[in-house]
């Protein structure tokens, strides 16, 4: 890939802007390490939380949602975060790291509201050789009863302290938090992780929906014992959603760095999100339907448009297309 593509986003230095979400495609170091061979720049790794949090997924936990022509526009999940112990991902980290220094490694955590869990679990990782931390404050299901995940996330205070609490234990280590789509106002809880210290925020994570009924049983998709519960909706059918809160949070947060995260199927849907504000683009739902090779068309559908626009470096265009929006009221005038 062209250094072009190159870009340094709180003090990281990216190969590439492209990232792989975390989830399925970074649920392991065998996994992690196909993905840096591909060519991505970066990597969240899979959420991870102490071994004592219990976790346990179920059969089938994903969805899909198709046009008449048969073509994936959206995808639904019910996947928790890691099984593996987290022993397990200080040995991966530590792995990945061994076999690929130049790749952007990044540890996803979650944890219950208790500053002695968050504090460890965050400075084990960075001793096990993570680049970066990004806070799961936006999982949309699972382990809602302690507190965890979006429903932290959707407490701005709790966001500030938390992310205070995560600073405090890992120093100069960028921290970014990961904003949950299902509230009023997304730049609320984002500015609140800029007060608690955060480099950088990345969003959006998946939407809470029900992906469809099964109109023979029906009972809702995907169905577990005849059972369901409401999941995070990814993929192609989420990026204007997506788009709309990069753009917002850019607008909110001049210079805090933006991971974009929503819809991220080919070079065009990066392009769009790094034109509204993101630094980096993470893609999770498209490497597990396309594969890890679809950073490929990125990274040459990336050049294409910088040639095209006579654009030197990445950083030159994040947040290009800003200026431009305005309101209806403006626009009528």
């Amino acid at each position: 890939m062209s250094s072009k593509l190159a870009i340094n986003v709180d003090g990281l230095a990216f190969q590439n802007p492209f990232v792989i979400g975390s989830g399925p495609p970074s649920t392991n170091a065998k996994i992690i390490n196909k993905a840096f061979a591909a060519g991505w720049g970066g990597v969240v790794a899979k959420t991870t939380a102490l071994t004592d949090t219990e976790v346990v997924n179920v059969q089938p936990r994903y969805g899909k949602l198709r046009s008449k022509s048969k073509d994936n526009i959206g995808f639904q999940n019910i996947e928790l975060i890691s099984d593996a112990s987290f022993e397990a991902w200080e040995d991966w980290y530590k792995e990945v790291k061994d076999a690929h220094p130049e790749g952007i490694l990044i540890g996803s955590i979650m944890e219950s509201y208790d500053k002695g869990r968050w504090q460890e679990v965050a400075a084990r990782c960075v001793e096990a050789g993570c680049d970066a931390l990004e806070l799961n404050f936006s999982c949309p299901h699972g382990h809602p009863e302690k507190g965890m995940g979006a429903a932290m996330g959707q407490d701005p205070e709790r966001v500030r302290e938390v992310t205070s609490w995560v600073v405090e234990a890992v120093g100069k280590t960028p921290v970014w938090s990961k904003m949950t789509p299902n509230i009023t106002d997304i730049t609320v809880p984002a500015l609140a992780a800029r007060d608690g210290g955060a480099q950088g925020v990345s969003a959006i994570n998946t939407i809470l929906a029900c992906i469809g009924i099964n109109l023979k049983t029906l009972k809702p998709q995907p169905t577990v014992e005849g059972h369901s519960t409401f999941g995070g909706y990814s993929y192609l059918a989420v990026k204007p959603i997506a788009l709309r809160m990069v753009a917002e949070i850019a607008r909110a947060a001049p210079g805090f760095s933006i991971s974009g995260i929503g819809g991220v199927t080919c070079a065009v849907d990066a392009i769009e999100h790094m034109l509204v504000g993101a630094n980096t683009v993470q893609s999770c739902t498209g490497p597990m339907l396309q594969g890890m090779d679809m950073v490929k068309e990125m990274a040459e559908g990336m050049e294409a448009f910088m040639d095209q626009h006579g654009f030197e470096s990445v950083s030159e265009f994040v947040g290009q297309s800003l200026p431009f929006f305005t309101t209806h009221h403006h626009l009528v005038e």
